[in-house]
């Protein structure tokens, strides 16, 4: 019995001294005035105890002893997060180093509830916002079964305000360009027809800029071309059929020309200077220009309405076969080159990177002017008599100046006189020649019905226009019935020593 006690005696707990319960006291002791007031300045001595702290320092001697084994293991806890998140802090700039994309640890993070922010704004380089109070907060949804609550209590799927969350929540799925805003975190409620508005113009707006940004990528400006033209340019000088590109000498409503310094093909000498017209691709001047080529045999079986990019291309072969067959017949106009898919390579008409004048830019004597019209008319005659072509855009526009001479360009709306409108165009034509040759005062320039007769060799008798041209439009009728019941060809479409297309895949 005496060891016993000797041994409770020796024994002494390593939290400190137990707290020892206080002894009970009678309800008149504890509302006596006397007793608060002695309450009041214990507690106040102990608040001005310097050995009292919020946080007790751990660094501080074994032997300070504590109450509480709560605060100790709150005060152990806290220290050991500290040194978790300074390690933690450490490795997350190790890993990221200097890159522009950073990776988080904050998940890892040990946040205390008690820990005391005492450290400085250098010191936390991170925020934690697992328990922002701002952050939005997603709509419930509804159960599968598509309705919660009971009896009057009852709310579906088809509720009102639950529908008008769901719809601002579908709004993240919008284009990243549509700024919808933070509309769950303002508990904003969208109506259905509210919601399927915005989501129709969203998907109209997203298909706008995509046409938008095909046709900038894909079509051909003004003075300008684009990538896929540029690349055949390239390609052409690559593989030396021309030595550079000098740079864009003339725009007009269906191409841009621009001139270069010719190199050689395929033991072809190629022109010292040549021009390069790059067919326009914006396939805006060609809706109405159709009638030009759908009728004409030679390309009648190959117009395709459906598909507008491939009509461009048959446009500028249509160009190089009206040159070739005006070349051999001795008309002055540009030597084709080579044709590759919209890029026609042609002679230059100018000299010293200077381009000849337009017939109407061009200053000529009264003795010169009589010489072009003399030229003009025996070049008309010769095209429809002997190219069986009809130019059906001439005039002072389209004809060049150039060593005494009158040179044709601008041929790839020519057609051939059975072509339904055939003589309707070369009306047009003979009316903007004769207009300018009598501005320009030339005495002997016929009148247009004249000048009608005298190129197509017919023998129309009215000094009406509305009567010339219903005799007209009577020829061709008749014209083209006698074609569709001959289906005969009157002129060959091809020519031998036609200037070489580049084999290059379609798009």
């Amino acid at each position: 019995m005496d060891q016993l006690e000797v041994s409770t005696k020796e024994t002494k707990s390593p939290w400190g001294a137990p707290a020892l319960a206080p002894a009970p006291c009678s309800l008149a002791d504890v509302m006596s005035e006397q007793l608060a007031r002695q309450l009041d300045e214990e507690g106040s001595a102990l608040s001005q105890c310097p050995d009292f702290s919020p946080e007790l320092d751990l660094a501080g001697t074994a032997e300070a002893d504590t109450d509480s084994d709560l605060i100790l293991a709150q005060m152990l806890q806290m220290q050991f997060d500290r040194e978790f998140d300074t390690q933690l802090r450490i490795e997350e700039k190790k890993f990221n180093g200097d890159s522009k994309v950073s990776i988080s640890f904050e998940n890892y993070r040990m946040v205390h509830p008690y820990e005391d922010s005492d450290s400085s704004e250098d010191e936390v380089d991170w925020q934690d916002t697992r328990h922002d109070p701002y952050r939005a907060v997603k709509p419930t949804t509804t159960p599968k079964k598509g309705f919660v609550g009971k009896g009057k209590n009852i709310t579906t799927k088809h509720d009102e305000e639950i529908c008008g969350r769901k719809n601002t929540a579908r709004m993240d799925n919008f284009a990243p360009e549509v700024h919808v805003g933070d509309g769950i975190g303002m508990d904003l409620k969208l109506s259905n027809q509210v919601y399927n508005a915005l989501k129709r113009h969203c998907q109209t707006e997203q298909r706008r800029s995509a046409r938008l940004h095909e046709k900038k990528e894909h079509s051909t400006a003004e003075q300008a071309v684009d990538p896929k033209t540029r690349l055949l340019m390239y390609k052409m000088v690559n593989a030396g059929i021309l030595e550079n590109i000098n740079g864009c000498i003339s725009t007009g409503k269906e191409s841009v020309v621009f001139h270069a310094n010719g190199g050689s093909f395929e033991e072809k000498i190629v022109p010292e200077e040549c021009v390069l017209k790059v067919f326009k691709t914006t396939l805006n001047e060609f809706k109405n220009r159709d009638k030009y080529i759908k009728d004409d045999y030679r390309f009648k079986d190959r117009f395709s309405k459906l598909n507008p990019r491939k009509i461009i291309r048959l446009w500028a072969e249509k160009e190089m076969h009206n040159l070739t067959r005006i070349k051999k017949a001795g008309i002055p106009c540009p030597e084709v080159v080579i044709l590759k898919k919209h890029i026609l390579v042609m002679s230059f008409i100018g000299k010293d990177h200077v381009p000849a004048p337009k017939l109407k830019d061009a200053i000529l004597n009264s003795e010169d002017m009589k010489n072009a019209y003399y030229q003009v008319l025996n070049m008309m005659q010769r095209l429809y008599q002997d190219c069986n072509l009809v130019h059906a855009d001439l005039s002072e526009y389209n004809m060049l100046w150039h060593d005494r001479q009158v040179w044709f360009i601008d041929v790839s709306q020519s057609i051939e006189p059975t072509h339904p409108h055939g003589l309707e165009f070369l009306f047009r034509d003979c009316r903007n020649v004769a207009t300018f040759f009598q501005k320009a005062g030339v005495a002997e320039a016929f009148n247009v019905f004249e000048l009608f007769n005298t190129v197509s060799g017919l023998q129309i008798n009215s000094d009406n226009e509305a009567d010339f041209l219903a005799q007209i439009e009577a020829l061709e009728k008749r014209n083209e019935d006698h074609v569709q019941k001959s289906g005969k060809k009157i002129f060959s479409d091809t020519y031998e020593g036609s200037p070489p297309q580049l084999n290059t895949d379609d798009d």
